[in-house]
């Protein structure tokens, strides 16, 4: 067997593997004022006025600044509340992305929520730091009250391409909403894949959680295909409670998205039919 076939299998072998060590690359959170990593005299403030053209930091080392430049919601034009008038952040959350091949920055700012809002606005921002630093795009990725990257942040969908998955949560004293936005990176925009809801509860008589994983495998497309897996566990609390308990189960709800020439397409609504299924639980 000559040396080139033995080393294409074996790049072979080791592709998912890459894929994976990129994937778990973890979420910085640099000061606002710091400089970014490789790139002399630019700071993420710097960065962050592409967003918020007047921020500024004051005597604490926090930032303040007033609206920020129009962008759409990343569920389309009739998702989305109003960012607050004036907005507070003392550092960004950051991440190191491919997309097409290139180095990418997406970047995190939650703005908070304004008076008229129940949901928050979070600006994610994707950026160009090959030569002067651009903003490329920015998109509102809030859909509840406080929003973050996932951990991990990023999801790899080709050797040279990642998918981004941040969430937006809020809780009360037994429950908690999680909804995470899975995001692609083409052509320099964000496009979403799919919006995925979850739902825990905490209750006397038991426990019940929702726990979201992906896993990416190549079908012969330009981008891999996305299995997205919701286990739905519940577990009996063993206290005596006025309501009965459940009996204990678990169950694996499975979603997978294939690239179908303009976009990613699911092959069944079953993590829809289970957002309708929490909601009657609210």
């Amino acid at each position: 067997m000559s040396s080139i076939l033995l080393r294409f299998i074996l790049a072979c072998l080791l592709l998912p593997c890459l894929w994976t060590t990129a994937g778990a690359q973890a979420v910085s959170f640099p000061d606002l004022g710091s400089a970014v990593p490789g790139h002399e005299g630019t700071t993420y403030l710097d960065l962050a006025r592409m967003v918020i053209p007047d921020l500024a930091g004051d005597k604490e080392s926090f930032y303040r600044g007033s609206m920020p430049v129009e962008m759409r919601h990343i569920e389309g034009p009739d998702s989305g509340g109003s960012p607050p008038e004036t907005s507070g952040l003392s550092n960004a959350a950051a991440l190191d992305i491919e997309a097409g091949g290139k180095d990418r920055l997406a970047m995190l700012l939650d703005l908070g929520s304004s008076w008229d809002s129940a949901e928050g606005f979070a600006v994610l921002a994707l950026y160009d730091l090959a030569g002067k630093p651009r903003l490329l795009d920015a998109v509102n990725v809030a859909v509840d009250r406080s929003t973050s990257f996932r951990d991990p942040g990023k999801l790899p969908v080709g050797p040279s391409d990642d998918a981004i998955i941040t969430l937006s949560t809020h809780f009360n004293s037994s429950q908690g909403y999680v909804s995470t936005p899975l995001i692609l990176v083409r052509d320099d925009r964000f496009e979403l894949i799919d919006m995925i809801y979850t739902f825990n509860e905490n209750l006397c008589a038991y426990k019940r959680t929702q726990e979201l994983a992906f896993r990416t495998f190549a079908d012969g497309q330009p981008y891999a295909a996305i299995k997205a897996t919701v286990t739905d566990t519940t577990v009996p609390n063993g206290e005596s409670c006025d309501d009965p308990a459940p009996k204990a189960s678990s169950r694996d709800i499975s979603v997978t998205y294939h690239w179908e020439g303009a976009g990613y397409v699911k092959n069944s609504d079953a993590l829809d039919k289970l957002a309708g299924e929490n909601a009657n639980r609210f």
